[in-house]
C-alpha cells in the first residue's frame, strides 16, 4: 500500500482493479515496444542530435514511441500520455502513460546492449505501475504500487546491506558540457568516500540495478519523468529508499535510490556535496 506522512493511500477496489489491469498493458506495450526497437537496431537507422552534440534520436525512437502511443489510444483513447520523443496529450480518464521509447540511445548507436523501453502508468497524478524492459537481454523488470517489484518472476529485494565506504553506486552525467564538468567534481569528492562508482548509460536501467542488487545506490540529476517513472516504482517496490536534493522527493534536481541501510549516510554525502544546488 502507498503511504504518505500522513499515511496509508487507501484506494478502492475499482482503482485496484484499474492498477492491475494498467500493468499487464504495461508490460505489454514495453516488451512489444522492445521488440521493435531491436528489429530496428539491426536494420539500420540514422542518427540526429536534439539538445547538443552528445544528446542524440534515432528515428528507432520515434518509431517506438509512435508504435506506443498507438497502441495505447487504440485500447484507452481518453488516456492521458507524455512521452520523451514528443508524444503529449491531455488526460480524460485519470490515466496518464510516461513512455521512454529508448531509454540509453547513444548505447543503442553503439550497439552497447544497455538500453531500454520504460513505460510507467498514472492514476490520478500518481505512478501506479511500471515496466522497464531490456530488448538485448530480454529482462523485463516491473512492479505494481503495493505488490512488489519482479524481474520476470523474482521478486527483488534491493541491494546488500553495506557501508558507504564499500558502496559500488552508479550515476549518470548531463548532455550540456558545463553541467557534465560540474558533476565529474561532484563524483570525483564522491570517489573518496565510497567504494566504487558505475555510469552504465540509462536511467531506468540503472534503477532497477538498485532493485536487483547489482547496485548499493544510484543518483542522478537532470533527469525527467520518462526517464525515471517507471523505474523509481520498480526500486521502491523492492524496498529501497528514495530521495531528492536535501530530502526533498525525487525529481529534477536530482533522483537518488539506495537500500535502507545505506541510503541516509549516501543522500547526506550527496546533499554535501551539492550544496550549491
Amino acid at each position: 500500500m502507498e503511504t504518505t506522512a500522513g499515511g496509508p493511500i487507501r484506494r478502492s477496489t475499482a482503482d485496484e482493479a484499474l492498477a492491475a489491469e494498467l500493468a499487464e498493458f504495461a508490460i505489454e506495450l514495453a516488451e512489444g515496444a522492445g521488440q521493435l526497437a531491436r528489429a530496428g537496431a539491426r536494420a539500420g537507422f540514422d542518427v540526429c542530435t536534439k539538445s547538443s552534440a552528445t544528446d542524440v534520436v534515432t528515428e528507432v525512437d520515434r518509431n517506438v514511441e509512435r508504435w506506443l502511443v498507438e497502441q495505447i489510444l487504440n485500447r484507452r483513447p481518453a488516456d492521458g500520455i507524455l512521452g520523451e520523443e514528443g508524444a503529449e496529450r491531455a488526460s480524460t480518464s485519470s490515466v496518464r502513460w510516461v513512455l521512454d521509447p529508448i531509454d540509453g540511445t547513444v548505447n543503442f548507436t553503439l550497439g552497447l546492449p544497455q538500453y531500454a523501453v520504460s513505460v510507467a502508468v498514472e492514476l490520478n497524478g500518481v505512478v501506479v505501475a511500471g515496466c522497464v524492459y531490456n530488448p538485448e537481454s530480454g529482462e523485463s523488470f516491473r512492479a505494481r504500487v503495493g505488490h512488489g517489484a519482479f524481474l520476470g518472476d523474482v521478486r527483488l529485494f534491493g541491494p546488500r546491506d553495506v557501508d558507504l565506504a564499500r558502496a559500488v553506486v552508479g550515476t549518470g552525467f548531463g548532455y550540456d558540457a558545463g553541467h557534465r564538468a560540474a558533476q565529474a567534481q561532484v563524483v570525483a569528492r564522491l570517489l573518496g568516500q565510497i567504494g566504487d562508482i558505475r555510469r552504465l548509460g540509462a536511467a531506468s536501467l540503472d534503477l532497477c540495478a538498485v532493485a536487483a542488487g547489482r547496485l548499493d545506490g544510484y543518483y542522478e540529476v537532470g533527469l525527467n519523468p520518462w526517464d525515471y517513472a517507471a523505474g523509481l516504482l520498480i526500486v521502491t517496490e523492492a524496498g529501497c529508499q528514495a530521495s531528492g536534493l536535501r530530502g526533498r522527493g525525487p525529481g529534477e534536481a536530482m533522483v537518488a535510490v539506495a537500500g535502507r541501510e545505506l541510503a541516509p549516510a549516501l543522500f547526506r554525502a550527496l546533499s554535501e556535496l551539492n550544496a550549491d544546488l
